[in-house]
């Protein structure tokens, strides 16, 4: 494979920009065009999302993960280098779009001419905002009978003060016009500001795993050059590695002799470990050392779920697959957690729901692993104010993920639980029904603003734990699917959080202890008590389902005895008779009771622990 000379690429005529949009606003396929108008690709009926490297991803036809690719293009008779990252748009991969705009210096904002703005739109253009990139609006599928680009440009301008005659209208599936944004991306977004001659200074900004070459990271290089046989040292652990291979993604691999200040490619240099590759790190030449760029705000997990094997023996396959599937996924945070139902297994913290099922989906294909994964719980806060509990923990602020370690109330000054900012944006005749959901939500209003005449943005602030598990299904299903949501966190806020048991026979088990909002209680211990009962067998005495707040039971299931017809051989005969021999069962039945233990079978509680689809 002849191997690229990457120097008749200076500088000056380097663009790196991403393309960010909402969900299904039609960027993979853009991204398409774009490579093959560049002849990066060749022109087939089969380019569809050629990006899109998963299997998830494939099937659910979204992206779940940033991918680069270098475009050719000549324009005005100078050949230009472009590195296009094409970003998710799912409100939880937020993390990976703000990764790739740390390599770019600007950005193609795709709006759909049907839907017009949407939650994530907003969303994705102030991250890019903030950092300052010159940003190229493009209004796509103009083809579509229904589309209105008139509106979506009037759109942009009243919500991003982007000027109407900025926006080209195209269409991505025909490819019309797409020529012209390449175009416009050579002549607006500026060169990198940096130079070959500096030392060598390479931003990580994304990690593969490969079976046989170890770790494959993606790179931006900021200054320098870099070039098989260097040995280079990672600013984040100080292992120092040989490079082994550099080159450039043209979506696949493409080695070439040397990558220049300014240019994003590839480096395998023989790391082993997924953790070497730390995502913002900063790579440098041995024993000439530079200053770090500033790496990424690390992810902040929203939701915990505890993932653990289905059968035990199968732990340490499992535990490789995690180890392996975190290294292509650097935002989920694995702690070790074991419990008495469900033996020994992990506490994931994800970004999102979206984020948990693609990863649980992604663990099914690409290792054969099935898991059991629990019902989702948000990280709370407790502030203490018992000297003894201050002096065990060494602060007085604790962060409680697991409902087992929720302090007693008499330690405690305050709980706090997480919120988030949540924006909504929708078509104006379903204001009412959403404004009903956010409110059983205990959500508060922040702001209402209507885009045009007929969408309305609504500003809310949620509890987390509120909409974390169907609220976006919820939204959905009322706005027949127009109204899309988006939040980022918003920081704790103080809460009436209560710790609520499960007992069975008037012993708690302790895996189906929840936290949870006073005001909810009486309802979720109901459901959970129903559940139960459908899901523990019979047994030969009567067992009580009680769902409790601390002393105080608030709800109660009672899962009847198997009872033996002990008059079946009285055949008419005295009441007296009849009554002689059922008191005397109900003797024994007490018994019973009294030294009979109710074991809570395995799958009762992965029923009763599982999201609840079905409710």
């Amino acid at each position: 494979q002849e191997k690229l000379d990457m120097s008749t690429y200076p500088v000056e005529s380097i663009r790196n920009f991403s393309i960010i949009a909402h969900v299904d606003h039609g960027k993979s396929t853009l991204a398409d065009r774009l490579l093959e108008i560049t002849g990066t690709i060749s022109k087939t009926d089969r380019n569809k999302q050629v990006l899109d490297k998963l299997q998830v991803e494939r099937e659910r036809g979204i992206t779940v993960k940033a991918q680069s690719a270098s475009l050719f293009y000549s324009h005005e008779g100078i050949n230009y280098l472009l590195n296009l990252i094409d970003t998710p748009g799912h409100v939880d991969f937020s993390y990976e779009v703000s990764r790739s705009l740390s390599a770019c210096q600007g950005v193609i904002l795709v709006v759909d001419a049907n839907e017009g703005i949407q939650a994530q739109t907003v969303a994705n253009f102030y991250l890019a905002f903030e950092a300052q990139l010159s940003i190229i609006p493009v209004i796509n599928k103009i083809d579509l009978k229904n589309a209105d680009p008139e509106r979506v440009e009037k759109q942009i301008e009243k919500l991003f003060d982007i000027p109407t005659d900025e926006c080209i209208r195209i269409s991505a599936k025909q490819g019309t016009n797409v020529e012209k944004v390449l175009q416009k991306v050579v002549e607006k977004i500026p060169p990198p500001q940096c130079n070959t001659t500096d030392p060598l200074k390479a931003l990580v900004f994304d990690s593969t795993f490969d079976h046989y070459r170890g770790v494959i990271a993606n790179i931006a290089l900021f200054g320098g050059e870099i070039t098989r046989g260097q040995k280079i040292v990672s600013a984040h652990t100080k292992k120092r590695y040989e490079v082994n291979e550099v080159g450039i993604l043209t979506p696949n691999e493409q080695p070439t002799h040397k990558l220049y200040a300014g240019q994003v490619g590839y480096l395998i240099a023989g790391m082993k470990e997924v953790t070497e590759a730390q995502i913002g790190d900063t790579l440098f030449l041995y024993k000439q050392p530079v200053e770090p760029l500033p790496g990424f705000k690390s992810a902040k997990p929203m939701v915990f779920a505890g993932m653990y094997p289905i059968d035990q023996t199968e732990y340490n396959n499992l535990k490789s697959a995690l180890e392996r599937l975190t290294l292509n996924d650097s935002s989920v945070t694995v702690h070790r957690d074991s419990s008495l139902a469900l033996g020994a297994g992990w506490r994931l913290g994800f970004l999102g729901l979206l984020h948990m099922e693609v990863f649980n989906q992604r663990l099914e294909q690409e290792y054969n692993m099935s898991v059991i994964l629990t019902a989702p719980t948000v990280p709370y806060k407790a502030v203490l104010s018992s000297a003894k509990l201050i002096k065990e923990y060494g602060r007085d602020q604790i962060t409680i993920i697991n409902p087992a370690q929720f302090p007693d109330k008499l330690s405690v000054s305050e709980y706090l639980e997480p919120t988030v900012l949540g924006t909504i944006v929708t078509p104006q005749e379903y204001i009412g029904k959403i404004i009903t959901l956010c409110q059983d939500r205990r959500a508060v209003q922040k702001d209402m603003l209507y885009i045009d005449e007929n969408r309305v943005m609504l500003k809310y602030l949620f509890p987390l734990n509120e909409i974390v598990v169907d609220f976006y299904d919820a939204l959905k299903s009322l706005s027949s699917g127009y109204a899309s949501f988006d939040y980022e966190d918003a920081g704790y806020q103080s809460a009436d959080l209560i710790k609520m048991d499960i007992l069975v026979n008037g012993n708690p088990v302790e895996e189906l202890a929840t936290i949870i909002h006073k005001d909810k209680a009486y309802a979720a211990g109901k459901i959970l008590c129903e559940r139960l009962k459908e899901t523990i067998p019979r047994q030969l005495f009567e067992i009580a389902i009680q769902a409790a707040i601390g002393k105080k039971i608030i709800a109660r299931e009672t899962l009847k005895a198997y009872r033996k017809n002990v008059v079946a051989k009285c055949y008419g005969g005295d009441i007296t008779r009849r009554m002689k021999l059922l008191k005397r069962q109900a003797e024994g039945k007490r018994l019973m009771r009294k030294i009979g233990n109710v074991e809570v079978p395995r799958d009762a509680f992965i029923r009763v622990l599982k999201r609840d689809t079905d409710k």
